[in-house]
């Protein structure tokens, strides 16, 4: 059976990952001098108070070849063929670095590398969907085809509740985050062929705003591929959470309502209390 693997970014929870048999190359987290492992030995809470207290974003980076090396080997001496996961290659090299671990393996011929053109959970619907077409036996190239077609149908987008971590990452200018602060507007963050754009601009308190960005997307959701949805968070109030999914169990179209927490990455260039609806068209 092929092996279905993506670096963190991909943002499942430890219950979807093992429920589908899926396993994760974390990618890295900067602190000044001390690097960790998304997912691995750093939280996102940590992550927060750092940032807060430095007044800076931490570094992100690509996972390192010996880890992928060592993640794909054991797979790789099974003569399975593994189907890797990648976050869009304009945000991050891991998909590179995914491939020179297959060279150094000498093993091309088994992996078979996919850029999800996506971020957070818009990478796990495809991973999710490439895990049960893998457990009903697909060929990594079949996988590949039926992903590759199904990529530009995935919708990916979050309201941020501060654009401080934008602004610090680089993703907007400090005019606009002062701006933002100000008169508290919260941008609508869109993904489009792998890069993040901004959209609709919404104004208030970040919880109404939440609400308002998910029934705006009332059409599109009703339309949607009906296996599941997810509701991917960086630490939002519970009762907004709760009330997202009350709105999306009312609409009667999804098998499955999905809830995870955005990793140590994702929430490295968000923020605090940033919230996506993400599903497949």
């Amino acid at each position: 059976m092929v092996k279905i693997i993506s670096d963190s970014t991909c943002d499942l929870s430890k219950e979807l990952l093992e429920r589908y048999d899926i396993s994760i190359l974390p990618l890295h987290i900067l602190l000044g001098d001390k690097e960790y492992e998304d997912g691995v030995d750093i939280s996102p809470e940590e992550i927060y108070k750092w940032a807060e207290a430095n007044k800076t974003t931490p570094k992100t980076s690509a996972p390192s070849v010996d880890r992928a090396v060592e993640l794909f080997r054991s797979y790789v001496e099974e003569g399975r063929e593994i189907v890797a996961f990648s976050i869009s290659s304009e945000m991050s090299s891991s998909g590179n670095v995914m491939e020179l671990a297959a060279r150094k393996l000498e093993a091309e011929r088994l992996v078979t590398v996919i850029d999800s053109e996506n971020l957070s959970t818009g990478i796990g619907l495809l991973v999710i969907r490439a895990a049960i077409m893998a457990g009903e036996g697909k060929t990594a190239e079949e996988i590949r085809k039926e992903i590759e077609a199904l990529r530009p149908d995935v919708r990916a987008s979050f309201v941020v509740d501060t654009l401080t971590y934008l602004y610090r990452g680089g993703r907007c200018s400090g005019l606009s985050a002062l701006a933002g602060s100000a008169l508290k507007i919260h941008p609508r963050i869109d993904v489009k062929d792998g890069v993040m754009g901004s959209g609709k601009k919404y104004r208030g308190d970040i919880n109404k705003v939440i609400l308002h960005y998910v029934k705006d997307m009332e059409e599109d959701l009703k339309n949607a591929a009906p296996d599941r949805v997810f509701i991917t968070h960086s630490g939002c109030d519970r009762q907004t959470v709760d009330q997202v999914r009350a709105y999306l169990e009312s609409l009667h179209v999804f098998a499955e309502i999905l809830e995870t927490r955005a990793g140590g990455v994702i929430s490295s260039h968000c923020g605090p209390g940033t919230l996506g609806v993400l599903f497949i068209q």
